[in-house]
């Protein structure tokens, strides 16, 4: 895999070129992993409902062809960007976002944090009140009866660190998952965080963990590259 730790970079410039890699890659072509940061950008999914903005104010609003409803990009948040051909690499869309998801799980562990997956939500959340408990959740993932209604999301007393939004095109992926380090926090409260109104959102530093962007994009990069493997 041809892993860039690229930096700061536009975020239209980006999702440009994410777009043009995965039209023009082939069977040849070699997975990539970009990690990236934005300049403040809110960006909105495929089924983005304007409600969910709320107050956008001047930050730019930016359409995607992503899943999932809207959220926000800034400095100070690790944003990756697998390119992976995934019919190659021999798994399918379900499984890909676990390996998204556990890749974040990993990271947070690294830094003495428990992260949590919520059943019905994608992305990754910590406990607020002791964030590096190992106390399984009530609303985690768990087996369903044939034929039963999904869970609704419950999100007390957990805040979300990171948030996934990915398109799989001619089974190749991209756009990602972002995991907040060490943000100004407020423009999350301009915004419905992926479509849920009042859910709290935190990063590494106010949680009490205090590194770098560059460490922290190291770090995922590695627990990524490990964890996307055949």
């Amino acid at each position: 895999m041809d892993a860039r730790l690229i930096g700061r970079v536009d975020y239209a410039a980006c999702n440009a070129a994410m777009q043009a890699f995965t039209a023009n890659r082939d069977a040849a072509t070699s997975d990539a992993l970009w990690l990236v940061e934005h300049n403040p950008t809110f960006t909105q999914g495929l089924a983005g409902k304007a409600e969910h903005l709320l107050v956008p104010g001047n930050i730019p609003v930016v359409s995607t062809n992503r899943g999932g409803q809207v959220t926000y990009h800034g400095p100070g948040q690790v944003v990756a960007y697998p390119l992976l051909d995934l019919q190659r690499l021999g798994y399918f869309v379900k499984e890909y976002v676990y390996r998204l998801e556990e890749a974040v799980i990993r990271t947070l562990a690294y830094y003495g944090v428990t992260g949590h997956r919520v059943a019905g939500a994608p992305g990754i959340y910590v406990r607020l009140d002791d964030p590096r408990s190992h106390a399984m959740l009530e609303q985690r993932p768990q087996r369903r009866e044939p034929g039963s209604a999904a869970p609704e999301p419950d999100f007390a007393g957990l805040g979300k660190i990171a948030a996934l939004g990915i398109k799989v095109s001619r089974h190749c992926t991209y756009h990602g998952v972002a995991l907040n380090v060490d943000m100004d926090l407020e423009p999350y409260q301009r915004i419905n965080p992926c479509g849920y109104a009042g859910m709290a959102t935190v990063d590494l530093s106010t949680i009490g963990v205090q590194t770098t962007w560059s460490e922290a994009a190291q770090v995922f990069g590695h627990e990524l590259i490990a964890r996307l493997a055949p």
